[in-house]
């Protein structure tokens, strides 16, 4: 009842401000917690780094400690500072603590009396010597003199350069402090490391002056305002000369439950919001700050609150969807009973009608009949001879009868007559009409129909014999009924179409989501193929710069960079499979195949890598056929193997088999630290990924996802079982073959030595056709290195313009997707204009299993970029191979 007092304009506008109020509340919340729950991560992070650099900043210090320790035992020291010196004496002892520290790598060693007076520096060539200067006032001196040792960070008074100075008392043989020797640590090359991360790190003293910093504009800064003791003490140790201390001002906008903070700085001037991380270390009594760009966590936030917003704006749809069904379907069905009790009533009203008209007829007496007068249809009752016996005024206002034909004993074919020639019978009534209605008359059949008269007025006619001969029949006016039923029937047809039309809007919903899903998967493919485009270049010219370096210093930072670039094809390829997987664009071939061979190639292919890493890989053999697709299933253990190594510091890797039933599950044994229980369900979401892994290669966080949705693709269990500090056990569950085949026992491949691995490729005549300009350089420059004749390395246009019958190569290296040209195509028409077909290798991103298939077909060779050269080399040398005749015996 209240619900029909609202408007229905009002109820649609409530509604959506409900559905609007709601998604802005679920983003407002999704936003907050995945704001917290990244800061809390990246917090994390950050404190970890934070204490590798505290780790390190205490280990160059303490490789220092000791020296100071060594040399206040020396008895040239002590002697030198109980007598009188000659200049001779001194020049002696300043080589000797020139010596000192030319060992120890220090920046200065000083050797100081009981006055603080300098009597020898390994600095004693130097313009500004610390030899004869007066260190008295230095902290480091009158702790060393007072206490026996003591520590001083400062700028030094003679040399103008910063340093950290630890120093030791010397004793004589009274245990009495006849002076010291002091040594000063540079730390500018820690500061040098720093800047070569994004992040700003900073250490400051016990009164927060920031001393190191990774970015000049942040030394000698000061954290909080300084009192006026701080002041004092400072100015009396000439601690930083005459640097100005100018402020650091920042606004905290939020603190971190474990200490840390987000804060915008304004000076010196920072972009956007930082993440502040602070640790103390108590024997310095500094304090080390790392500042950490916190924009990841904003956008973490907005996609999260994105996707808050939109899976509740789906759910409301959903939920408007049902009700409105739900209330259509309500209307309908209320409509039905409303139809289905009016229809109800009136069948009980025309029966009851009907009963009484029969008794009526029975006793009337006749003429205009008293006893028919109350009944509200029009009731006319007729002999045996069909005259007329009785009838009621209902009856002659239905027809309107002349008087002279309304008497008693007057034929009913008169009637009829009568009003075949006004046309109520139709609209041209022939004779044979009228006797077969005086025919059913004399039958005296039960009829009932209903006849609609030209003014509109529908009439429902029920006739009915009488016992002892004759009929009566009634005419009911049921023009209303009629009428009632048409509005309800187009109410119906009003609420289906409706029913329909949003059906339809949903089916076009869909649709688009659909349409939206697919164009989202082809753009994520197109993209990932339009990188890998200079990331093949990239790899190739990563390759050629190992070949031109020497040293060893060179070729380990061009193995870095060919290191990075392999990590991200790993990414972009393995980005690649979850859009062919989402897209439904992944061709599975399920078939029978021996198990052996595919771990003998895992125990191959990943034996190298994990020798490099110091571990050792075994693949127990195994005789056992298995259904599934041999290429996924490849992929599946090439991911769980590639993780056990890198997560593996040290000891084996185990690639084994069990039986379970009807099911093989293979399983992939490592040595790594565990995962705990907590994580095991994570590790399987996109870029989620331990932090116990070598940094060299810590991987994206993908592959345990592709082996998800693969082990989802093929219906293969995947599971794992772990315990921290032993291990981890990866396993896949595939089914065993119905019926066993022959399992060939396998043949290691053998190669001639005799011929070596230059030979296959030396003056082969190679074309390479692509359309990214430094991949083509990058090719040539490979191919000629390994002694081809590169004729023709460019673009498809300059190919066409170039081919002639003279100048056809062996082998052609070709691209498929070059903008408006095919290279399938292209290659037609080549061979068409050289009049011969050369080998073939496809070199492109493209991985579609048709053209897979078609290159098969044609027997051409395919290589996905990004190229590895050894891949390149193995397969060129493969594929010229063929051109040679075979060597006789």
């Amino acid at each position: 009842m209240q619900r029909a007092l609202i408007p229905s304009r009002y109820r649609h506008l409530l509604s959506m401000l409900v559905v609007v109020a709601g998604m802005l509340l679920c983003m407002f919340a999704a936003n907050r917690y995945a704001m917290s729950l990244s800061l809390r991560q990246e917090s994390e992070t950050v404190s970890r780094q934070l204490s590798l650099y505290a780790q390190a900043l205490g280990q160059r210090i303490d490789r220092y400690r000791t020296l100071p320790e060594v040399l206040a035992l020396d008895s040239e020291l002590r002697e030198a500072l109980m007598q009188p010196l000659t200049q001779k004496q001194v020049d002696e002892l300043n080589r000797k603590l020139e010596r000192a520290n030319g060992a120890s790598r220090s920046s200065t060693l000083t050797l100081i009396d009981v006055h603080g007076c300098a009597i020898a520096a390994s600095n004693w060539q130097d313009v500004s010597s610390n030899v004869g200067e007066d260190y008295s006032m230095r902290p480091y001196v009158t702790e060393a003199l007072g206490n026996g040792r003591g520590q001083f960070y400062g700028v030094g008074i003679t040399t103008g350069e910063p340093g950290y100075f630890l120093s030791r008392a010397i004793l004589n043989d009274a245990h009495e402090v006849i002076g010291l020797v002091a040594i000063k640590v540079a730390l500018l090359e820690l500061e040098r490391e720093w800047r070569q991360i994004p992040d700003v790190v900073l250490a400051s003293d016990n009164h927060g002056v920031v001393f190191l910093a990774s970015r000049d504009a942040w030394r000698y800064r000061v954290l909080g305002p300084l009192t006026a003791s701080d002041v004092s003490e400072m100015s009396a140790t000439r601690q930083y000369a005459d640097e100005p201390l100018r402020p650091v001002r920042f606004q905290r906008q939020l603190t971190i439950s474990d200490g840390g903070m987000l804060a915008r700085v304004s000076e010196p001037a920072m972009p956007g919001t930082l993440l502040w991380q602070t640790l103390s270390m108590p024997e310095t009594h500094w304090q080390l700050h790392l500042l950490h760009d916190s924009n990841a966590s904003t956008i973490a936030s907005r996609w999260a609150a994105a996707g808050a917003g939109a899976l509740w704006l789906a759910l409301s749809m959903l939920v408007l969807f049902v009700r409105q069904r739900q209330r259509l379907s309500q209307l309908r069905q209320r409509s039905r009973q409303e139809l289905e009790t009016v229809l109800h009533q009136h069948a009980q009203e025309l029966r009851t009608a009907q009963d009484g008209i029969v008794q009526a007829a029975k006793d009337a007496d006749t003429g205009l009949s008293r006893s028919l007068q109350h009944l509200p249809q029009g009731v006319v009752v007729i002999d045996a001879n069909l005259d007329l016996v009785a009838w009621n005024s209902r009856y002659v206002q239905l027809f309107r009868f002349p008087a002279e034909l309304m008497r008693v004993g007057a034929p009913v074919e008169a009637l009829i007559r009568h009003n075949a020639r006004r046309g109520l019978l139709g609209p041209a009534p022939s004779e044979e009409d009228i006797q077969r209605r005086l025919d059913h008359l004399r039958k005296g059949t039960s009829h009932l129909h209903e006849s609609a008269k030209n003014d509109g007025t529908v009439l429902e006619i029920r006739g009915n014999p009488l016992p002892d001969g004759g009929f009566v029949t009634s005419y009911a006016d049921i023009t209303t009924y009629k009428a009632a039923a048409r509005e309800l029937r187009s109410l119906a047809d009003t609420l289906e179409q409706r029913i329909v039309e949003r059906t339809r809007d949903l089916d076009q919903a869909r649709h688009e989501a659909e349409r939206a899903n697919r164009y989202k998967t082809r753009f994520v493919a197109a993209a990932v193929h339009d990188l890998l485009q200079p990331l093949n270049a990239a790899r190739m010219f990563s390759s050629l710069l190992r070949g031109h370096l020497q040293d060893e210093a060179g070729k380990h930072v061009a193995d870095s960079i060919e290191g990075a670039l392999a990590a991200q094809d790993g990414i972009l390829n393995s980005l690649l499979d979850i859009s062919r997987m989402e897209s439904g664009q992944l061709d599975v071939r399920v078939r029978e195949f021996p198990l052996g061979p595919l771990l003998q190639v895992m125990q191959h292919n990943f034996g190298i890598i994990a020798e490099g890493s110091g571990i050792r890989l075994t693949a127990v053999p195994s005789r056992y056929v298995v259904r599934s697709d041999e290429a996924l299933l490849r992929r599946i253990l090439q991911n769980l193997v590639s993780n056990a190594i890198r997560y593996t510091p040290k000891g084996r890797v185990l690639i084994g088999c069990r039986r379970r039933g009807d099911h093989l599950r293979i399983e992939v044994h490592d040595q790594g630290p565990g995962i705990p229980e907590s994580l095991q369900r994570e590790i399987f979401e996109e870029f989620r990924r331990l932090n116990e892994g070598h940094d060299k290669d810590r991987g994206a966080g993908l592959g345990l996802a592709i082996v998800e949705r693969l082990g989802k693709l093929l219906g293969h269990e995947i599971g794992l079982r772990s315990e921290l500090g032993k291990g981890s056990v990866f396993w896949v569950c595939v089914p065993l073959a119905s019926q066993p085949i022959a399992v060939p026992d396998a043949v290691a491949p053998t190669i001639d030595s005799a011929q070596t691995p230059e030979l296959p490729l030396k003056g082969v005549s190679a074309w390479y056709i692509d359309d990214d300009a430094p991949s083509c350089a990058a090719t040539s420059a490979m191919l000629q290195r390994w002694g081809c004749d590169v004729p023709f390395a460019g673009g498809p246009r300059a190919a066409l313009d170039v081919c002639s019958g003279a100048n056809a190569p062996q082998l052609v290296l070709l691209d498929v997707r070059m903008g408006e040209y095919y290279g399938p195509d292209l290659f037609g028409q080549l061979a068409e204009i050289w009049g011969e077909t050369p080998l073939v290798i496809l070199v492109t991103a493209e991985r579609d299993t048709a053209l897979r298939r078609h290159a098969a077909e044609q027997g051409w060779s395919m290589l996905l970029k990004p190229v590895r050269p050894a891949a390149l080399r193995a397969l060129i040398s493969q594929t010229v191979l063929r051109l040679r005749p075979p060597a006789r015996d």
